[in-house]
């Protein structure tokens, strides 16, 4: 199929305005990645000169301090726990298990058990019943400790919740500062 000259103008025209339009937009797109190269560059220099800066300061003067407040907290509470089982409960533990370990040794003796069974014996020809009165369950000392532990944990997290939670005012900042560099501009005079 044959075009007409005029047609075949048309067309002529139609694919140079299509092939500037091309040209146009690659150097529309050029202009724009060296606009945002540009842009990516800047932002990456304030972020090195302005808040890189400000992070570090706050976490030096804020979040360091709490964190080893925390910390020395914790070894502190540590040790006294170490101390109080050391000097407390070792102790007693070794105690009890000296006691035990002796009642052990001297129920294997046969003169005491010669003797129990004479007791015994005596108690069957009198009615009565003669044997080993358990006694009354008295506090020991793991009740004592694991309530100490439960209190000093407690102590603990008030103490965090605290810190987390009081007002602190040297945490803000107002804009009133007329030498604070990052004052709004609306706000200097």
């Amino acid at each position: 199929m044959a075009l007409s000259r005029k047609r075949a103008k048309e067309l002529k025209r139609l694919r140079a305005a299509a092939s500037d339009l091309w040209e146009d937009q690659r150097e529309v797109l050029e202009h724009a990645s060296l606009v945002v190269r540009e842009a990516g560059r800047q932002a990456a220099n304030a972020g090195r000169e302005e808040v890189a800066p400000r992070v570090r300061e706050t976490y030096d003067h804020r979040v360091r301090p709490v964190v080893d407040l925390g910390v020395a907290s914790g070894r502190a509470v540590a040790d006294t726990a170490r101390e109080k089982v050391q000097r407390d409960v070792l102790p007693a533990v070794s105690s009890a298990i000296a006691s035990a370990l002796a009642v052990l040794e001297v129920s294997k003796d046969p003169r005491v058990r010669e003797a129990l069974s004479n007791v015994r014996k005596a108690g069957n020809h009198l009615g009565a019943k003669v044997g080993v009165v358990p006694p009354k369950p008295q506090p020991g000392p793991g009740r004592y400790i694991l309530i100490g532990l439960a209190a000093i944990a407690a102590v603990g997290v008030a103490y965090a919740a605290w810190q987390t939670l009081r007002a602190d005012d040297e945490l803000w900042v107002s804009d009133d500062d007329a030498g604070d560099p990052v004052a709004p501009s609306s706000a200097r005079p």
